[in-house]
């Protein structure tokens, strides 16, 4: 059982990825396109998807990833666990673009990367969830 103290930050993080996840599952042509293109520009073995099939395996991801959040019956380190992998998804989508961030070994964003670096909160959210003692049993 999660602890009452990690609802916020679940719930908080949990209803964002999930809202994002619903929205994309229907998305259009252009939101899909502009999306993988984005994805390949960092990932380049995500060519091979073909751009309606990644959008919709992203949003069933994301689903995937807020619900865990959400679900009081889901322990804290399981959806934390999802959440790195998430957010490392998405801090190494930040790293690896172009134009994102200062330079190569400096992280702070430029203008145009700050959409994507704010995602680090999530990283912290996934931290933690992850580094979280258990609690002990009376």
């Amino acid at each position: 059982m999660p602890r009452l103290s990690d609802a916020p930050i679940r719930l908080a993080s949990g209803a964002f990825i999930l809202n994002s996840g619903l929205t994309k599952w229907s998305a259009d042509e252009a939101t899909a396109e502009h999306l993988h293109g984005r994805a390949v520009g960092a990932y380049p073995f995500l060519a091979s998807l073909d751009a309606p099939t990644f959008v919709r395996a992203l949003s069933v991801a994301e689903i995937t990833v807020g619900s865990l959040l959400l679900s009081p019956l889901v322990p804290s380190r399981l959806a934390g666990a999802a959440l790195a992998g998430f957010s490392g998804g998405l801090l190494g989508l930040y790293w690896r673009t172009p134009g994102t961030h200062r330079g190569s070994t400096d992280l702070r964003p430029t203008p145009q990367g700050v959409a994507l670096a704010k995602d680090v909160w999530l990283a912290g959210i996934a931290g933690t969830l992850l580094l979280r003692r258990r609690h002990k049993k009376s």
